[in-house]
């Protein structure tokens, strides 16, 4: 059998790390898979970022989305046991957006996306991660996760990718972005 496919979810149920298996479409899954989305709209805008510290931190929150997904995976019973995501983490993201974000000039009215295009990536993954987190939070109030810090990263990461499309298009040499407002 081939290493790049295995068979097993070819009744549409997909395991779970620790006993059993749920159908492709629960909320479990659907969590994980837009948490891998986000990483790899994180990745598009990675490989198109000019400005030389968005990709290493680009990377530390793709790194971070891989460790929380593992914890997604989880059964209850065991998501202790793959939890990475704490306080720390949402501190982390904090204080890159501050950074960030004192480099930058706030916009005092909503923006289009588009004016660079490693800033047009961050803002699709924005949207991506936002997908996520509503995923997470249908977890959380249903009961499904504990976790409150994935919910918290996963809010923060989507702040953290905004200031990152002002730096991406400052460093364009776009410094006013366009706005939603003629």
């Amino acid at each position: 059998m081939s290493d790049f496919y295995t068979r097993t979810g070819d009744d549409g149920f997909t395991g779970l790390l620790g006993e059993g298996r749920v159908p492709k479409y629960d909320s479990r899954p659907e969590a994980i898979g837009s948490a891998d989305e986000a990483s790899a709209a994180l990745g598009v805008a990675r490989a198109l970022c000019q400005h030389p510290h968005t990709a290493e931190m680009i990377l530390m929150a793709q790194r971070d989305l891989y460790r929380l997904m593992a914890e997604l995976s989880a059964t209850p019973e065991n998501a202790a046991t793959f939890r990475y995501i704490s306080g720390e983490r949402v501190a982390w993201l904090e204080a890159e957006t501050d950074q960030i974000g004192n480099m930058v000039g706030m916009p005092r009215e909503f923006i289009v996306p588009g004016d660079s295009l490693a800033g047009a990536a961050l803002a699709l993954a924005r949207t991506i991660v936002r997908r996520a987190e509503r995923k997470v939070a249908h977890m959380i109030h249903a009961g499904d996760l504990e976790n409150i810090e994935l919910l918290r990263y996963l809010n923060r990461l989507s702040s953290l990718c905004f200031v990152l499309e002002l730096l991406e298009n400052e460093t364009a040499g776009k410094d006013l972005p366009t706005l939603a407002k003629q």
